[in-house]
């Protein structure tokens, strides 16, 4: 079988053989021309977990760490995002005070630190609500974020946010602030709007013009794999698929397609990606 002529990164996707097609999954991904992708954890509520402290998200992150392993035995490049999902500052708070909910919160970003200090991990998971929140709990969320920016300013990473959206320009000042750069805060499921480093659905219809105009973004498919809502986000094989679409139809080049899927991850991440 031929080979993949150049590397296609899906930079934000869930693999969960618990919950969802798991390898099978990852192997539509690989056959479909995909070769590197930043594997995700998920929330602790996916594995039935109500952390309590930060050692609870423990199973959490071994899990996504060993899944990591199995991918790569399949030959694909995995590099394994940890952290703490936002929301669950909503699911704490219907059982601990708010400031117990960032005490965990917080810790559970410690625990992630230490697998990115070890290179288990190459960036942190972090961000806040994309739903509307009480200002109380919008002002606590910034705090863990602020908190999540110090960290990885610490570690030398990168940090993936789920956050609402909006071109979220308080979160370059907060990241300076930490001493962390800008432009290693990646925003997930991104706007062209956004004043972070943007990952765009594979699907997003202003990726061409976008890579026209020499700007610096990646592409996922936030896929979920959980068998309760299948094909959601969009599915493994939606990175390599539209990639490849578009650069057969003219629409991306190559130049492009180096810059999306090499070129800017390694920047933001500091990794190396090729064949």
């Amino acid at each position: 079988m031929k080979g993949p002529e150049f590397p296609i990164t899906d930079h934000h996707i869930h693999i969960d053989p618990r919950n969802g097609r798991g390898l099978d999954a990852a192997k539509d991904f690989q056959r479909s021309g995909g070769t590197h992708l930043f594997l995700v954890s998920k929330p602790t509520s996916s594995f039935g977990i109500l952390p309590t402290r930060g050692e609870d998200f423990l199973p959490v992150f071994q899990e996504t760490l060993s899944v990591s392993r199995m991918i790569a035995d399949l030959g694909i490049h995995v590099y394994p995002i940890l952290g703490v999902h936002p929301a669950e500052i909503t699911r704490l708070s219907e059982s601990f005070p708010l400031p117990r909910v960032v005490e965990i919160m917080k810790e559970g970003i410690a625990l992630a630190s230490r697998f990115i200090a070890d290179g288990s991990a190459v960036g942190l998971k972090s961000g806040r609500p994309h739903y509307e929140v009480p200002q109380e709990v919008w002002d606590a969320a910034n705090d863990v974020l602020s908190f999540s920016f110090q960290v990885a300013a610490d570690c030398d990473c990168a940090v993936q946010i789920h956050a609402e959206s909006g071109n979220c320009d308080d979160m370059r000042e907060m990241a300076a602030a930490a001493g962390l750069s800008p432009d290693r805060v990646v925003k997930h499921y991104a706007i062209p709007e956004t004043s972070l480093v943007p990952s765009f659905l594979a699907t997003h219809p202003e990726i061409p013009a976008l890579a026209r105009d020499g700007r610096n973004f990646l592409m996922e498919s936030d896929y979920m794999d959980e068998h309760s809502r299948p094909g959601a986000v969009i599915g493994p094989r939606s990175v390599p698929r539209m990639t490849k679409k578009l650069l057969l139809g003219g629409e991306i080049d190559e130049d492009a397609v180096e810059r999306i899927h090499v070129l800017t991850p390694q920047r933001v991440y500091g990794i190396e990606i090729s064949l």
